[in-house]
């Protein structure tokens, strides 16, 4: 297909969610842009929080990585849903009895200042590396099928995806991405079952003869039994459950959407909901992941992992399908980066600028604050997938993985220890803890050759760090006089 019919799409595509920005921003404030005005529909919110949650980087490497580890990621899933589990009835309630509008105020009420500046600073590393990682992805994808083509350098085409994200968040934040993320979810998830659909129709295969064939060539294992591997089942489904609670229940970008919603009870609902949903969606992208390798060699295509996916639809797929290829990939882009972007917007402002507490600044001055911090990450997230760009991992869901046990560690040890302890903290010591346990876990990591043996650590690196930490703010605490805890509620 022409690569210019395609990039006249992209430009559709954009258009239609400027019509539902301009549709839901209207009369839009700083309670719109943070949290919505507390009024977002639970059933909208769920439903949008899918394409956040997967992104790009679920849409391309998940059945990329099929390849080498069959369905291997069955065993993260089960672990995402005992995590959604504990954030449904452990955090939600905590959010709402204190009525939250950043979660690292908890941090403040319960352990102190630099303890809260410190949860919001991870947050916002955790966000930045993990939001460009999965933004450098796709717009890699959309470099190789269309703008090299029309001879578009890679920064430009970054720089004009994050100038559309700009234009369309700019006023109404919280209340108009819950909105375009219910369009663009819906776009994703219908590219995933037409891609799966069409590769079984040209495959002449039903789902148990394609699911047996996947058996037969090793592509359907799902269960690591190597005690010493990094993708041993019982590391995959306790981290994967950390993995939740931390990338999920203590992360503002997930947080902001899902306390949006009026009520505890329908919030609740909200991601119940999701989570039966992203088990159906993961397990049907790992299916589509099986159905390329079987297709794939008949087909000529020899590319594996990330590139597989748009190596087949784009190179070997009709026209129809590549378009519906397109306009998912872009779904699946734009969710990743215009809540991140947002909610890192919202932290920033909020947690280390303090702008709720401002009284000295009009509500004009805000929001034209709120505005230059938002423009401001913006161009960061272009520094950074350029650095993505000159690393050019093979892989970047292992990419986010890791770097998210390296920065969620923190705010894991940080929320554990203010949930299961009364005691307080010598406040001024905290960023010390925080900053030096990913720095030992890097060590370890480093020289684990030496001190693990022939174990290898995985996953479980997010759990590692966050003890780390808790075993720190231990150290540093001291036995309370009163209960924080009834001060927190």
């Amino acid at each position: 297909m022409s690569p210019a019919l395609l990039f006249c799409i992209l430009i559709a595509y954009f258009a239609l969610l400027l019509g539902v920005a301009w549709a839901t921003s209207r009369n839009a404030n700083n309670d719109s842009f943070f949290i919505g005005n507390k009024s977002s529909n639970w059933m909208l919110v769920a439903f949008g929080m899918v394409g956040t949650t997967l992104s790009g980087v679920t849409f391309v490497s998940v059945p990329g990585a099929v390849g080498a580890d069959g369905f291997g990621y069955i065993q993260v899933l089960i672990g995402y849903v005992l995590g959604y589990i504990a954030v449904v009835y452990l955090l939600l309630p905590l959010y709402y009895r204190m009525r939250l509008t950043s979660i690292y105020h908890y941090l403040d009420v319960r352990l102190g200042r630099r303890a809260y500046q410190s949860g919001a600073g991870f947050f916002i590393l955790s966000r930045l590396f993990g939001a460009t990682a999965r933004l450098y992805l796709v717009v890699a994808v959309l470099q190789a099928i269309i703008l090299d083509r029309l001879g578009v350098p890679f920064w430009m085409t970054t720089f004009v995806v994050l100038g559309m994200i700009l234009v369309y968040t700019y006023q109404g934040g919280v209340k108009t991405i819950v909105w375009t993320d219910t369009l663009q979810t819906s776009c994703m998830l219908f590219g995933l079952f037409a891609c799966a659909g069409f590769m079984l129709g040209e495959l002449d295969l039903t789902i148990p003869q394609a699911l047996a064939q996947m058996q037969d060539r090793g592509l359907a294992h799902v269960f690591n039994t190597d005690v010493n591997a990094p993708g041993f089942w019982l590391k995959q489904i306790v981290a994967g459950a950390f993995i939740t609670i931390t990338m999920t229940g203590m992360d503002q970008e997930m947080m902001q959407k899902t306390i949006s919603v009026k009520t505890l009870a329908d919030s609740q609902k909200n991601l119940l909901t999701l989570t039966a949903v992203l088990v159906v969606v993961l397990l049907s992208f790992l299916f589509l992941g099986g159905l390329l390798y079987l297709y794939a060699p008949g087909a000529g295509v020899t590319a594996t992992g990330d590139r597989i996916f748009p190596a087949t639809v784009m190179g070997h797929l009709p026209a129809a399908v590549q378009v519906i290829f397109l306009i998912a990939l872009i779904s699946a882009l734009f969710p990743s980066a215009d809540g991140a972007i947002t909610a890192l917007t919202s932290t920033f402002c909020i947690d280390l600028l303090g702008i709720k507490r401002r009284d000295d600044l009009s509500e004009d001055a805000k929001v034209r604050l709120r505005r230059h911090v938002h423009l401001g990450f913006a161009f960061l997230f272009l520094a950074m997938v350029m650095v993505f760009k000159w690393l050019d991992d093979p892989s970047m869901i292992g990419v986010v993985l890791k770097v998210a046990g390296y920065t969620y560690g923190p705010l894991l040890g940080l929320f554990a220890f203010g949930m299961t302890t009364t005691r307080t903290l010598n406040d001024r010591l905290v960023p010390f803890v925080t900053i030096g346990a990913p720095i030992l876990c890097a060590l370890i990591e480093h020289y684990q050759h030496i001190l693990l043996g022939g174990y290898r650590l995985g996953l479980e690196l997010l759990i590692l760090n966050g003890g780390l930490v808790f075993i720190g703010l231990f150290a540093i605490s001291r036995r309370a006089t009163a209960d924080p805890a009834a001060v927190a509620a």
